[in-house]
């Protein structure tokens, strides 16, 4: 196998804080990053148009580009009809910072789609997503859905109902493995028509879980990155592990984005441990063994 995708790491992965992390990023070989966009200094709302500019120059004179924003609200992610004004006006507002910054790749949750298309909160999250997605292509420009709370094959079903691919995917193995046990190989298959990044992960899953309680839907709790987290850590239902430690067949996965023509990003995303930093680098070697 010749991969020849470029690296990209989770700044947040590293836990450094933004600029020490990039400086890492950097140091540690990656070609990108990845940058969450939330809260704190990168919340649009809290970022200059002078501040924007130098953040660009910076990451620019480290010789790195960014892969991708992440701009995943959390909660009910777009179920809710009352939160999803805001949601969606901030949601645009991320995707502007992230092309002003030079990326058109804003990864997000949607909220789990339920298994009807009669089902309301089918109906709402359709309506939030056209509005994204239409606004999205007019920029050239993509919210990418990240994998996990659905079968590839649902999730393809709800990406091909919106009338355009301005709501695309984020495509993480591991979330696959270890929430839905679905098969990420035969996912890339199934969703080669949106995958516009993705993230180089690995798990394994414990016993079934009903995705709801992970990913948040109304009536269950609300989606939280810290409990998934602690979940994913030492919980009964699944486990991060360090790549190749877990079931995703990665040699049987880089091939297949290499079949599809995937160029972009594999962006290495490490949420639990107690050495990111080493997991990270050894994360960057496990690729590289396939270039």
């Amino acid at each position: 196998m010749n991969l020849k995708n470029p690296i990209g790491i989770m700044v947040d992965s590293l836990r450094l804080g933004l600029r020490d992390g990039l400086k890492k990023a950097k140091e540690m070989g990656a070609d990108g990053v990845q940058i969450y966009a939330v809260h704190g200094e990168m919340d649009p709302a809290n970022m200059t148009p002078a501040a924007r500019r130098e953040l660009k120059q910076y990451i620019e004179s480290l010789g790195l580009r960014i892969s991708a924003l992440c701009g995943d609200l959390g909660g009910h992610g777009f179920q809710d009809r009352l939160a999803n004004p805001a949601k969606i006006e901030k949601s645009k507002r991320i995707l502007d910072l992230a092309v002003e910054l030079g990326t058109n790749v804003v990864t997000t949750h949607i909220g789990v789609v339920p298994d009807s298309e009669s089902d309301p909160i089918y109906e709402e999250m359709q309506r939030a997503c056209e509005e994204l997605g239409v606004y999205a292509k007019q920029m050239n420009a993509y919210f990418a859905v990240e994998t996990g709370p659905e079968t590839a094959a649902h999730l393809k079903k709800f990406l091909d109902s919106l009338s355009t691919d301005g709501v695309s995917v984020n495509f993480d193995p591991a979330n696959m493995v270890m929430v839905t046990g679905d098969d990420p190989v035969q996912g890339v298959y199934t969703l080669k028509d949106y995958i516009v990044h993705t993230h180089v992960k690995d798990g394994v899953r414990l016993r079934e879980v009903d995705r709801r309680e992970v990913y948040g839907s109304l009536g269950y709790e609300p989606m939280s990155h810290e409990r998934i987290a602690e979940e994913a850590e030492s919980g009964s239902s699944y486990r991060e592990l360090p790549l190749g430690e877990g079931h995703v067949d990665f040699a049987r996965y880089f091939a297949a984005l290499q079949d599809i023509g995937y160029t972009g990003y594999l962006t290495i995303e490490r949420e639990v441990g107690e050495r990111p930093e080493a997991d990270i680098a050894k994360a960057i070697d496990f690729i590289r063994r396939f270039r």
